[in-house]
């Protein structure tokens, strides 16, 4: 897969998941800085993640954007949800994810929400199961969401067009 060059996707749009201030033990003291999850994506199938860590909130915040514009990825969205359920890993953290009918809306919470505000899914059905750490949260979702396979390429896969899938469903 490709880099995703940011300046071609036009307007992005970011979210804050978490700031965390972590502190180094040193001679003199404690040293306080803060890091940043920031999620940022198109609303359009594009979305990426970044840390960053400074001494001020708005500089990590920053760096986590710039970060994030880097590691963009490319997500299968029909319609404004998904095509298939899946489950994304990643450490202790499980997500599961469903698609949803027009008129459900975002039914998940925290940063699996915020993932899907800036990808531009609207009707989505997500569980949270096992790590409540924010970051393997993001990752977790995001490792789902690049497992989703859109119809165009599983009929490349299979070698089906849309008539003979169609048949297959009816004798079913």
């Amino acid at each position: 897969m490709g880099r995703i060059d940011p300046e071609s996707l036009g307007l992005l749009k970011d979210k804050v998941i978490h700031i965390n201030r972590v502190a180094k033990v040193v001679k003199g003291g404690r040293r306080f800085s803060f890091s940043a999850l920031v999620v940022v994506g198109d609303e359009n199938g594009h979305v990426g993640f970044g840390k960053g860590k400074a001494v001020e909130v708005p500089e990590a915040i920053r760096k986590a954007v710039e970060h994030a514009k880097r590691s963009l990825v490319k997500v299968s969205v029909i319609d404004g949800t998904i095509p298939h359920q899946i489950i994304g890993v990643y450490g202790a953290g499980r997500i599961v994810i469903h698609p949803g009918k027009p008129g459900t809306g975002l039914r998940a919470g925290g940063p699996v929400r915020a993932i899907m505000e800036v990808v531009g899914i609207r009707n989505i059905v997500a569980k949270s199961i096992g790590s409540r750490n924010p970051f393997n949260t993001v990752r977790a979702t995001l490792n789902g969401l690049l497992k989703l396979k859109d119809s165009e390429s599983v009929k490349r896969r299979t070698g089906k067009g849309e008539e003979e899938q169609g048949a297959v469903n009816e004798n079913a």
